[in-house]
């Protein structure tokens, strides 16, 4: 019977992942594990963000035109990302975005993937509840006003 249920039982699905930025599929093992407060403090991750193809002509019309609903757009978009309750799991190719301790990162992400996603850092949930309100205003105030401003001008 064990020979049967080998060949017909169900197989646990293994646990997968991808870039929480890019979309691009992380190997198991592999990354790096960051809280949305971490995210969101990069001046770097904004600009890269504000600059994809999707959000450029907003951030073209926000600069060159002052269009307020492009800047009420680009409020939307620090909005998704700012809110994110879970940690991001971080490719390789994007880490370069982030002022942290890789290494932390690493062995974090490393109980990530133990835990089959279900480990989270201390000081994990949505940016405004785990940074101080100044911080916060000051990274909300560079994403939605300045993000991008040297690739446009």
């Amino acid at each position: 019977m064990s020979f049967l249920n080998s060949l017909f039982g169900k197989k646990k699905k293994q646990f997968k992942a991808q870039c929480s930025i890019s979309k691009e599929p992380v190997e198991q093992g592999f990354g790096y594990l960051l809280t949305t407060a971490q995210v969101v403090q990069s001046k770097k991750f904004w600009d890269n963000i504000m600059t994809e193809p999707e959000t450029m002509s907003y951030t073209v019309s926000h600069f060159k035109g002052n269009d307020n609903m492009a800047t009420q757009m680009r409020q939307m978009i620090f909005e998704k990302h700012s809110t994110v309750e879970k940690p991001w799991i971080v490719s390789d190719s994007y880490i370069h975005l982030f002022e942290v301790d890789k290494t932390e990162s690493k062995q974090n992400a490393k109980m990530w993937w133990d835990k089959e996603g279900e480990f989270t850092p201390e000081n994990t949930g949505a940016a405004e509840d785990t940074l101080d309100t100044n911080t916060f205003n000051s990274v909300k105030e560079y994403a939605v006003m300045e993000a991008g401003k040297e690739r446009v001008a």
